[in-house]
């Protein structure tokens, strides 16, 4: 399965990478501009894009997916750089997998996607997601509207693993994200979270079946089409204050080509689903529990419109 997903996620790249060639002496079509998708127009009153795509390291962005526009997402967590499940003995962790996710985006409406993802989690049982995404808010290039904001609502289902009844298998998650891109090489976002879990993760004495957490992002570009992210997040939990688990930090790099999307981090969350990580994120960088991940997100458009000019 392992080699599977990462050769599917190069295939990927490749194929999109191949296709951007051959059409370079063509007009481009509108699956190849991510840019035209997520609109960044800078005349008065129209929309800005905070981001350059639905999804950072460990956050998702108040960005979404355009209406009968379909996004692809492969995240992949390695193993562990150093400690006792790392090192040279392992390859510094890409002997190892910590979670694999195949994620599906498609947009209802330009405002409004619907969202399915499947965490492979092998060391904690899996996660089937449903999400609802919907852009509540833009931001303008007028400032009518100095701030996006956007809603999610995701409900997720662990299909293995012992459960005394099947409810004890759902978890739930809902965040509001706020983000304004402050200039051209700066966009900030915080958003405020709550998880609940049917049955406490970790099933532990003490372990809150409910919590908040808030996340903040940053993303500082360094050219045109690439991008330094930091993203972290902290959640308001007794439990996990007094039994050391870590709050989950990511920093990458995202690189923008034609309809492709490509982050390469370092992180010391285990899995990319955020029930997952906001739950049980135990990794410590001091102790050398942290791993190298990527996405890819290649984005199709189903819209089908005829001499297409892609905006400059």
């Amino acid at each position: 399965m392992k080699n599977f997903i990462i050769l599917l996620a190069f295939l990927i790249v490749s194929t999109g990478l191949k296709a951007q060639k051959a059409d370079s002496t063509k007009k481009t079509s509108a699956a190849d501009s991510l840019f035209d998708s997520m609109n960044n127009s800078d005349n008065k009153g129209h929309i800005i894009a905070v981001f350059e795509s639905s999804r950072l390291i460990l956050s998702q962005s108040t960005e979404t997916i355009k209406k009968n526009n379909f996004n692809v997402l492969i995240m992949h967590r390695f193993g562990d750089v150093g400690g006792e499940e790392g090192g040279g003995k392992y390859l510094f962790g890409l002997d190892r997998v910590a979670d694999l996710y195949i994620g599906f985006e498609y947009g209802l409406t330009n405002n409004l996607n619907i969202d399915i993802g499947r965490s492979a989690m092998p060391d904690e049982g899996g996660l089937i997601s449903l999400e609802m995404k919907y852009a509540l808010l833009h931001q303008t290039s007028d400032n009518s509207s100095p701030f996006a904001l956007t809603l999610i609502g995701v409900t997720g289902l662990r299909p293995y693993g012992d459960f005394d009844q099947f409810g004890d298998r759902i978890s739930y998650f809902a965040q509001a994200i706020f983000a304004r891109k402050i200039s051209h090489d700066l966009s900030l976002q915080i958003a405020p979270s709550f998880v609940q879990n049917n049955l406490a993760l970790p099933n532990a004495p003490g372990s809150e079946n409910g919590f908040f957490s808030l996340s903040a992002t940053a993303r500082v570009k360094v050219t045109k089409l690439m991008s330094i992210i930091v993203d972290y997040a902290h959640p308001f939990s007794t439990f996990r204050t007094n039994n050391g688990f870590s709050d989950p930090l990511g920093v990458g790099i995202q690189l923008v080509t034609g309809g492709h999307v490509f982050t390469i981090n370092i992180t010391n969350a285990r899995t990319a689903n955020e029930i997952n990580y906001l739950s049980n994120t135990t990794s410590d960088y001091f102790r050398g529990n942290f791993r190298i991940g990527f996405t890819i997100a290649r984005l199709f458009d189903f819209n089908h419109r005829e001499n297409y000019q892609p905006r400059r």
